[in-house]
């Protein structure tokens, strides 16, 4: 069964005034008679103590009468003020007995009656001190100096509780102080009483304070309790808000936090997940690309190995055996080994461009001069084919940063793949065009457009559009693969756009102004 914090909150503060009560009450049945004896004793000595300093030094034969009422309103004052029966008296004693011979009130001038009760008292406490005469049941000593003796008597003809003091004074005056004590057991009643009565009051009226007090502590644990579960649901939106410098504000503070700790590692962990997922599809990919790539290769090295073993043979057996027929042999097979031998040297510079292996090494030289010379080499293929070349360099260098031996062979497979697909009007176009930063290169020949479908994957290794033309030139489908590894490896755009009469392959580079 749930339990509500502010329910046991109420419970303990009552629990805590019940017991509170019960204390003080135990404490006023057995612990008030002596601590009221022992305030009163101290009242009494205190107020002897002022009486021998009111009469010090006083003559009272010597004294007229305003002088006695001088001193009769000092003592008159101090009864009244101490709630204390105050008395001065002269008394001589029988020297056989230790009767009182005569007593003679100098303070206050009373009854016969008193003088009566008083001497009787006397007597008892003159005989206990000079004599050691044993004091009633009804009287107990307190304590006892060399100047005053203090008792505890129950006076029976007035039925109460009396604190008697009795003390020396010089040329046989005595002090008399007398005070009620009352039945402390009836004054702890009373007490007892009306600690119930306000107990009970404070208990109601705390009750409902606890209750609205409570609210401002059970509120704000049930929205850390809220947040909490929040948190358990992996929200981290919510925060707890509110301005406090308790223990409660530190730990919504605390919680605050650990959903941002949470959040942050959740998030980390996230993306750590979605990296290592994609480790495991790039190495799936890789695994493809490398069964690919054996594939390919073998298919690819299938028919010139085929070849050339096939006419190695027919050397070996003599088939023909003119000299012409031996030489067409030999030729076949030096061909078809070049072949071999370009693919092998493009497939080692693909896989070192792949996997990083061929650091790109930037340096400031100038484009023109590579295509110019990318041209010269190639004049005779452009004759061979009757192509018509369009290129007009720049009067002035074009300064690049990048790798030129990289560089290099981009363009030269562009140059490469014009040659092989141009047609119809053979006209191959090379252009360079600043653009603010960049300048772009572009080779376009005239011949047929690349199919839409085919954009994306003429960048792969061994995609061939035309495998039968592709065949027919030598090609191996590796040299765009390169291209666009080597623009990777210099983290710039490249691409083909298609025209209605040919085809155009096209790449940027950073461009400075000239040294």
């Amino acid at each position: 069964m749930k339990r509500s914090m502010k329910t046991r909150l109420v419970a303990i503060f009552v629990v805590t005034i019940v017991i509170i009560i019960g204390v003080i009450s135990l404490a006023n049945v057995v612990l008030l008679p002596y601590f009221y004896q022992s305030n009163k004793v101290s009242q009494m000595q205190g107020v002897y103590s002022r009486v021998i300093n009111i009469c010090e030094n006083v003559d009272w034969n010597k004294m007229d009468s305003e002088q006695k009422d001088t001193i009769y309103d000092k003592l008159d004052q101090l009864s009244s003020n101490t709630n204390m029966s105050i008395y001065l008296v002269q008394i001589r004693v029988y020297q056989g007995s230790g009767d009182i011979a005569e007593l003679a009130y100098v303070y206050p001038s009373d009854s016969e009656r008193l003088q009566q009760v008083t001497k009787n008292q006397l007597d008892k406490y003159v005989k206990s001190i000079y004599f050691g005469q044993k004091l009633d049941d009804n009287c107990k000593m307190i304590t006892q100096t060399a100047n005053y003796s203090m008792y505890n008597v129950y006076d029976t003809r007035v039925d109460s509780n009396f604190l008697e003091l009795t003390g020396k004074m010089p040329d046989n005056y005595w002090i008399y102080l007398r005070s009620n004590y009352q039945s402390i057991q009836e004054s702890a009643s009373v007490s007892n009483q009306f600690m119930l009565y306000v107990g009970m009051i404070v208990m109601i009226a705390g009750v409902f304070i606890m209750y609205f007090v409570s609210n401002q502590y059970t509120k704000p644990i049930l929205r850390l309790a809220a947040h909490a579960k929040n948190m358990q649901k992996l929200d981290f939106s919510t925060r707890y808000k509110d301005n406090r410098d308790d223990e409660i504000g530190v730990l919504g503070n605390s919680m605050n936090a650990l959903s941002d700790r949470l959040e942050k590692t959740i998030s980390e962990l996230k993306t750590a997940n979605n990296e290592l997922q994609l480790d495991l599809q790039r190495r799936s990919e890789q695994e493809q690309m490398r069964q690919e790539f054996l594939a390919n290769v073998s298919h690819e090295l299938k028919t010139p190995i085929a070849l050339i073993q096939g006419y190695a043979e027919g050397l070996q057996e003599n088939i023909n055996d003119d000299a012409e027929s031996r030489e067409f042999y030999c030729e076949v097979i030096v061909d078809e080994a070049d072949k071999m031998n370009k693919m092998v040297k493009k497939l080692l510079s693909l896989n070192q461009l792949e996997f990083g292996n061929d650091q790109v090494h930037f340096e400031h030289f100038d484009l023109r001069s590579v295509i110019q010379s990318i041209v010269n080499s190639s004049d005779i293929l452009f004759r061979q084919k009757e192509v018509t070349l369009s290129y007009h360099p720049d009067e002035e260098p074009i300064m690049v940063w990048a790798d030129e031996y990289m560089i290099e062979e981009v363009v030269s497979n562009y140059v490469s793949n014009a040659l092989n697909h141009v047609k119809y009007e053979n006209k191959i176009e090379i252009k360079t065009i600043r653009k603010g930063d960049h300048v772009c290169t572009s080779v376009f020949n005239t011949g047929d457009p690349i199919p839409e479908e085919d954009m994306d994957k003429i960048w792969s290794k061994f995609y061939k559009v035309d495998k039968a033309r592709t065949r027919e030139y030598g090609g191996n489908g590796i040299g765009l693969s390169i291209v666009k590894a080597v623009m990777d490896a210099h983290n710039q755009k490249f691409g083909v756009k298609n025209y209605d009469n040919g085809v155009e392959f096209w790449f940027e580079l950073d461009v400075k102004s000239v040294d």
